[in-house]
């Protein structure tokens, strides 16, 4: 998914695609992630890990494959929804197999630490090789190797032992996955989550526009958001061995307020050197989040909602992802980008309480 979300706007642009067609593309890639969260969480709780795995491989490599057979626009779009739907299936079957292999919360700080580097990597691998094909033989093998990438997964996803299916409780009917939301730990955590989650949009969306205004050159630039990316899977390799001596609710609110301090203090800074060093700090504390939600919310829900759960995070994180962006650039037109950094800032610092006064491991929910 990441390789086609680097290749597919960049010949969008070489076609002589507007700016606003680029910006639908790649609302696409989340776009597909909020509609069928839910519905791949309950999929996921019903089916285990390999069969909904499997599914979003044979989706990857058609949207992939169709892209290299008609490298169109229309095509591209289809492509970037089929992928997004095939990453977020797999993302969701993935953290809750994993989760559910933990046995306590100290276990589920490292998993999910674990866990955490992959995307780290990714984001890396994808626009690379993507990057590399596309230099040396165009677009089109560039989809077509992004079409054979999942195969790996498929039989990567051969060997693994699925749990025992766990059954609902007594007295627990279905319900709606709505009704998640009635827990009150639950409700807090997805609002920390999404406000975390604007800090890593804003970030990257207000960056290259204070970059611009500064003066600074396009390699700078990227390489502010690189040194931001370097941080946060260096954070995330440093957390398994770490994990014992973690509690969620500290970490997350000391990630909070430190993201809100240098939100504050990034607009003020004018060199490359200072935005670089402000985004190696932010790239750490927001690094270090993600483990420690997820390990919280499977403490905080139910066995068998667990894919529900995660199901619901995925569609406020892509949701965010959607419209965030969209709400940055009509606010820095009124404010100004130092305005959003400082409102945002301020929003997740205000709400760093939430994360305090957060206690996962004294929830009834988990158990084994």
């Amino acid at each position: 998914m990441t390789g086609l979300r680097m290749a597919a706007p960049l010949m969008a642009l070489r076609e002589g695609h507007s700016p606003a067609a680029v910006g639908l593309l790649l609302a696409l890639f989340a776009l597909s992630q909020v509609f069928l969260a839910l519905p791949a969480g309950r999929f996921t709780d019903r089916h285990g890990m390999r069969r909904p795995v499997r599914l979003a491989v044979i989706v990857a490599v058609l949207g992939n494959a169709l892209a290299a057979a008609w490298p169109l626009f229309p095509v591209l779009c289809l492509a970037a929804l089929l992928t997004g739907a095939a990453s977020g299936l797999t993302v969701i079957a993935l953290q809750r197999h994993v989760g559910r292999m933990a046995q306590d919360a100290s276990e589920l700080r490292q998993v999910f630490s674990w866990l955490a580097i992959g995307p780290s990597i990714s984001n890396f691998l994808g626009p690379f090789l993507s990057g590399l094909l596309i230099d040396a033989s165009g677009f089109r093998a560039a989809y077509l190797m992004l079409a054979l990438l999942p195969l790996f997964t498929w039989f990567a996803v051969g060997g693994v032992q699925e749990h025992a299916r766990v059954e609902i409780p007594e007295g627990h009917r279905r319900g709606s996955s709505w009704d998640l939301l009635h827990d009150r730990a639950f409700r807090h955590l997805l609002l920390i989550n999404w406000m975390l989650a604007s800090c890593w949009d804003v970030h990257t969306f207000v960056v290259p526009v204070i970059g611009h205004e500064r003066g600074l050159s396009a390699t700078v630039i990227g390489s502010i958001l690189g040194a931001f990316a370097i941080a946060a899977t260096a954070i995330r390799v440093v957390m398994p061995w770490v994990s014992d001596h973690l509690r969620e609710g500290r970490v997350i609110g000391s990630a909070m307020v430190a993201t809100a301090l240098l939100f504050g203090l990034y607009p003020l800074v004018h060199t490359a050197w200072l935005m670089g060093a402000l985004s190696v700090l932010l790239g750490l504390a927001l690094g270090s989040v993600q483990p420690m939600v997820m390990s919280t919310l499977h403490q905080i829900t139910p066995h068998h909602r667990h894919g529900e759960a995660l199901g619901l995070r995925s569609m406020a994180i892509n949701g965010s992802s959607v419209v965030m962006p969209l709400l940055f650039g009509s606010a820095g037109v009124v404010v100004g980008t130092a305005g959003v950094f400082w409102a945002v800032g301020s929003v997740v610092g205000l709400g760093a309480r939430l994360a305090w006064r957060m206690s996962a491991g004294h929830h009834p929910s988990r158990g084994h």
